[in-house]
Parts: C-alpha cells; sequence; structure tokens
C-alpha cells in the first residue's frame, strides 16, 4: 500500500516558480567551476608529485556528490513544474468519464449501467470484482505522468497496441540496392532475411491509497491525484524490467540478451566493448574508452545517439578530461535538459549497474531505435474500501511489454580485461 501527504493532508501543488529553477541552476553551475577548480589541482598534484592530497580528494568527492544531488533537485523541479496543480477541478467531459469519477469518488458504479455505458472487467465475473476501465482521458492523464518519471520512456520508441503481443517484423540484412540507368533494364535485388520479433505485455499494478475526506473534497482533481500516485511506483517498475528484466511476467530488459564484443557478435546479440581493466576505467587516458563505445554503432545510429549510467557512474566520468585539457561532461545550461559527454546527451538511469568486475554499466546508442516500449490499451481501476480501512485503496493496473528491436543500435562498455 502506498500512502503519501495527499492521503492524510489534501493540499494543492503549486508549481515551482521559474526563480527557484533559475536560483538552482545557478548554484549547480557554481559548484561544477568549484569541482572543476579543486578537480584540476588534485590533477596537476598528481603529475608534479606523483600521490594526491587525502584533503583534496575528499573535497572534490565531496563536491561531486553534492552536484549529483543538485542535479537531481533540478530534474524534480523541473517536473514539478510541468505537472498540473492537484487542486484543480475538471469538469468531466462526457457520460463515460462522469461515471468513472463517481466510481472513484463514492464507490457508486449504478451510473455505468443507469447510462448505457460499458463497464469493463479485469477478470471473468462481475465488473465490481475486477475494476472498470479508466476513460482515455484518465488513462491519458496517467500515461502523460509516467512518462515524465520515466527515463526510458523518454529515450525508447513507444507503440500502444491492442493486443497482449505485437509482433514486428525486423529484418536480418540481405537487402540489396543497385544504381541504374533511366531506361536500362532492372535486375531483381536481393530479398531481405526477415524475422519475427514478438513483444508480450504483462501486467503491471499499482495500489494508492486515499481517505474517504479526500475523495469527496470536491476542488481536488480525482483523475489527477491517481496520475500523480502511480506514476512513481509504474515507472520505478517499469524503468527496472527496461533494463534488466527477464521478459517473464515482465518486459526483457535491454541489458538480458547475450552480450558479446563486438568484434564478433551476431544479429541477435548486444555487442560491448571492454575497458581492459577489471572493474575499472583504464588507468590511462580513461575518456578513450568512451569515443572507441561511441564508435561502435554504425554512423547511423551515432546521430541521435546518447549515453545511459546511473548516477555514480556519472560521477566517476565527470572528472574525466580530453587529449586538450577538457573536461569530457559539461552540465545543461537548463533545467530539465540533458547534461552531455563528450558532446552526446546523458540519461541517468539508476537501475543501471553500479561499476563492478565484468559489470555492463555504461550504454550508449540510439534508444529510439533500438528499444520498443508496448503498452496495451486501457487502464483498470478496481476501487476497495475494505482491506485498509481508513483507507479507500484503487488497485490500478495495465499492461506493458518492452524488449531491443534493433540489436545495431545499442552497446555496452564492459568493465573488463576483455
Amino acid at each position: 500500500m502506498h500512502t503519501n501527504e495527499t492521503v492524510n493532508a489534501p493540499e494543492t501543488r503549486a508549481a515551482p516558480a521559474g526563480a527557484e529553477i533559475k536560483a538552482a541552476m545557478t548554484d549547480f553551475l557554481g559548484a561544477f567551476e568549484a569541482f572543476k577548480d579543486a578537480n584540476d589541482r588534485r590533477l596537476a598534484e598528481l603529475e608534479s608529485r606523483n600521490f594526491e592530497d587525502a584533503i583534496l580528494v575528499e573535497k572534490v568527492e565531496r563536491i561531486n556528490a553534492a552536484l549529483t544531488e543538485q542535479k537531481s533537485a533540478i530534474d524534480r523541479l523541473a517536473l514539478d513544474a510541468r505537472r498540473p496543480a492537484l487542486g484543480r477541478a475538471a469538469a468531466p467531459v462526457d457520460e463515460r468519464k462522469a461515471a468513472f469519477l463517481d466510481y472513484m469518488r463514492s464507490g457508486d458504479a449504478r451510473s455505468f449501467d443507469a447510462r448505457s455505458l460499458e463497464a469493463k472487467s479485469l477478470s471473468i465475473g462481475a465488473p465490481a470484482e475486477g475494476g472498470y476501465l479508466a476513460p482515455e482521458e484518465t488513462a491519458a492523464a496517467v500515461a502523460a505522468a509516467v512518462r515524465d518519471a520515466s527515463p526510458m520512456r523518454q529515450i525508447a520508441s513507444v507503440r500502444e497496441i491492442g493486443a497482449n503481443v505485437f509482433r514486428k517484423p525486423t529484418s536480418l540484412g540481405g537487402l540489396v540496392a543497385s544504381w541504374v540507368g533511366e531506361t536500362a533494364a532492372r535486375d531483381a535485388t536481393a530479398t531481405p532475411t526477415l524475422q519475427a520479433i514478438d513483444f508480450a505485455t504483462a501486467e503491471l499494478y499499482a495500489m494508492p491509497a486515499a481517505t474517504q475526506a479526500l475523495l469527496d473534497d470536491a476542488v481536488v482533481d480525482v483523475e489527477q491525484w491517481l496520475a500523480d500516485e502511480v506514476q512513481a511506483e509504474f515507472a520505478a517498475q517499469e524503468t527496472t524490467a527496461f533494463v534488466s528484466g527477464n521478459g517473464s511476467n515482465k518486459p526483457t530488459g535491454f541489458l538480458h540478451p547475450t552480450k558479446v564484443a563486438e568484434a564478433s557478435r551476431d544479429v541477435d546479440e548486444i555487442g560491448y566493448v571492454a575497458t581492459g581493466a577489471d572493474g575499472a576505467f583504464p588507468t590511462d587516458d580513461p575518456a578513450d574508452i568512451l569515443l572507441d563505445l561511441i564508435y561502435a554503432p554504425k554512423q547511423a545510429y551515432r546521430a541521435n545517439g546518447r549515453f545511459a549510467m546511473n548516477k555514480g557512474v556519472v560521477a566517476s566520468v565527470r572528472k574525466f578530461k580530453d587529449a586538450d585539457g577538457n573536461y569530457i561532461w559539461q552540465p545543461a545550461l537548463e533545467a530539465g535538459r540533458a547534461s552531455t559527454l563528450l558532446g552526446y546527451p546523458v540519461t541517468e538511469i539508476e537501475d543501471m549497474p553500479a561499476i563492478s568486475s565484468g559489470s555492463f554499466s555504461i550504454a550508449f546508442g540510439d534508444f529510439r531505435r533500438g528499444y520498443l516500449i508496448v503498452d496495451r490499451q486501457g487502464l483498470q481501476v478496481l476501487r476497495d474500501p475494505y482491506t485498509a480501512k481508513p483507507y479507500v485503496l484503487f488497485y490500478t493496473t495495465k499492461r506493458v511489454g518492452g524488449g531491443v528491436q534493433d540489436y545495431d543500435a545499442i552497446k555496452l562498455l564492459r568493465f573488463a580485461a576483455s
């Protein structure tokens, strides 16, 4: 069961003022300048005296950790600024939505029948046993909230489907194009080799709770409240599955397929580049291995390439410089924008593994072409006022799938000798 302040004290959410975000960005950029200064002194001392001052190292790490926290705080402010206020009263746009909101507030499902509206059950039997299909507006509000909170949904392709499985034909190569004169005969070209990839959906659920007083408050937009409540739980579970899921009652993550050194991989395997050092970046010129990772995909995938890693790995690469002495990590100059690494945007995904022996802790590529998320149409809600009195639980379910759709598009960095 999930509860938060909105359960006990229905309050409106005010969007953070632009001045607050601007002040946070100013502090963040100032902290980055302090970090560069301290790290430059650390590197200079290491080069001239061949050892690091413990106090200076501790200062660099402290500022680095503060930068990571400031970046997370700015992202949260930018996300809150995009959300509508909870306290706005949204007038129902049609009978279907009005009936659903009546059910949400009071549990009265009679309006579904009274208005001859379709009530869909989650399970075989009476609708009250399985819940009701939410109207499109409610489902859209939840989808928008989850998208804002899910880093994978922001960078991957997302497709809505009407069945439990989406089958996508994929080319394994063999298609040939040819030049020809204007009036010359056209010889038949080779046909591509195709295989079908199935993207099965699995059920994902969340169970937010509210007091009846909150539901009775006419000022509260119950539809947006539901979206805000389930977004964090849905986004967290989805992201874990999109990264490392094994495909059993959940999506298949992009780290799950067989991983092989890029030079010898097959068409249905994820290629990787090794750092050459077990559980670490190379000691000499560590930024060079990131360049190797960037150039592992074909040029067509680099155009829209980006890095994916957790914030701990970001903190590590933040210290690196290129051959000209420039920091390869650069902060975004606007809240809500991605920082860059060697000119490519960085998406922080906390479910990416930390650096350890043999870990695949950094991914690079065109995730929109490489990974597909499928959403089965429909969001179902079952109102449960009995299980956790005095709270009312809302058992909310949807069906989601996902998997790699183009193995050429995503490459991994392996922290190993080979």
